[in-house]
């Protein structure tokens, strides 16, 4: 069982906190809506945050980034996420789209594509799941082959969220359908490639400014150098490794979205009159605030502790990170429905702001692992970590101690709308 790792807040943490912050008061408050109902990127809000440097947040800086970890793209990704909930996935996908690089990437390929990251210059994305292939992540069918030193990808992905808004995408295909182990292998993916196509922009009920889409790959033609890593059958442990790491920022999404209903929400409460008083006097809508309030401050630090752990360089980051993004996002979906009903009836109108967080906050329990995954994960590795109580054994029953000790396999698939 890991040790409890002290959270701690540099002043560069702080400092991307306040200026993510200014940039949602300038960029995402007032256009969030706008951007909603025209299906739109925030063009605007994401040349803000590259002039200000925040694509290098997570990115080592022997590669132009500034190298403030996963607590830094958390603290960033929890303010943008705030007044915008689409704009806040916008922001973390890159980060989940270069992370692999940073994780499994050969020297060479970082010096390459990192240091555009972290300008902003090249905007990410990270095609895993397939139409029938989510949670499953062995399941994959888009294949790559390799002849004459060339590979060749074929194949369709499903919901690659930032998709048509990408530069680089990390594409996961399988090179060695007869192994179980290192059937997978990852390449990286230009927009211009020959035969990469965006096939369809998904209409989606929520996170409508932030492109998911189908993506195909017909007969891609890549040269060895764009292998992630330089050698085949890596891809499954690249992007299990890419996931410890990112669920922290859906996480940081969720607890944003949260707060944002949150404030939405006390604050309506104050203003909104009935039977002669705001309704923020009345008991049963103070209970609902109050376990809003509640919820969104538990979500947050569980969240600080994973990325804090992520940072330390634990080395198994999957159970806090299954943790976090599994209750944060639970967390998101009570706290925006919560909200909506304490608006009313002007809760369920477009013309207020809580109805697109309403919208916008369903889809952190599904991508990057669905909640019901993400409780296996934890569940799995609790069983495991069972092993180490021995000293309880004296108090438990002859017949059930076999069960302490076993060899379990903890399975970290859950990828489902990457």
């Amino acid at each position: 069982m890991q040790p409890l790792q002290n959270i701690v807040f540099s002043d560069a943490h702080q400092k991307w906190r306040e200026t993510a912050r200014e940039i949602a008061k300038e960029h995402l408050l007032p256009n969030a809506a706008k951007h909603d109902k025209e299906a739109s990127y925030n063009e605007a809000a994401f040349d803000a945050a590259a002039e200000a440097g925040m694509l290098g947040i997570w990115i080592p800086t022997a590669y132009g980034g500034s190298e403030d970890g996963i607590t830094g793209l958390a603290l960033a990704v929890e303010e943008f996420s705030k007044a915008d909930p689409a704009f806040g996935v916008a922001f973390a996908v890159n980060a989940l789209g270069s992370i692999p690089l940073i994780v499994g990437g050969t020297e060479e390929q970082k010096v390459k594509y990192l240091p555009r990251v972290a300008r902003g210059d090249a905007a990410c994305a990270f095609a895993l799941s397939e139409k029938f292939a989510g949670s499953d992540a062995g399941g994959l069918s888009v294949r790559a082959e390799k002849n004459n030193g060339k590979w060749t990808i074929c194949g369709e992905k499903k919901w690659t969220t930032n998709g048509s808004r990408a530069d680089i995408i990390s594409c996961f295909a399988v090179t060695d359908p007869e192994s179980r182990s290192r059937r997978i292998s990852a390449f990286i993916i230009e927009k211009d490639d020959p035969g990469f196509e965006i096939k369809k922009v998904e209409p989606s009920m929520g996170i409508r400014s932030v492109p998911v889409c189908e993506t195909a790959y017909n007969n891609v033609s890549l040269s060895e150098d764009r292998l992630l890593g330089g050698k085949p059958g890596l891809g499954f442990k690249h992007s299990m490794m890419t996931l410890d790491l990112a669920r922290p920022g859906v996480a940081a999404q969720a607890v944003g979205t949260a707060a944002g209903a949150l404030e939405y929400a006390t604050t309506y409460a104050t203003r909104r009159r009935q039977f002669g008083q705001p309704i923020s006097g009345f008991q049963m809508i103070q209970a609902i605030l109050a376990d809003m309030g509640m919820q969104t401050e538990a979500a947050r630090w569980l969240v600080y502790l994973c990325a804090a752990m992520a940072d330390s360089g634990a080395k198994n980051v999957t159970k806090i990170a299954a943790m976090s993004k599994c209750f944060a996002t639970d967390t998101a979906v009570k706290v925006a429905t919560d909200a909506v009903q304490v608006f009313g009836g002007y809760g369920f109108m477009e013309d207020y702001p809580i109805a697109k967080f309403y919208r916008d906050a369903k889809i952190l329990q599904i991508y990057e692992g669905t909640n019901q995954v993400q409780r296996l994960v934890v569940a799995r590795n609790l069983i495991k970590e069972a092993a180490e109580f021995d000293y309880l054994t004296d108090f438990i029953p002859v017949e059930s101690q076999s069960t302490f000790g076993g060899d379990y396999e903890i399975a970290n698939t859950a990828t489902t709308n990457s």
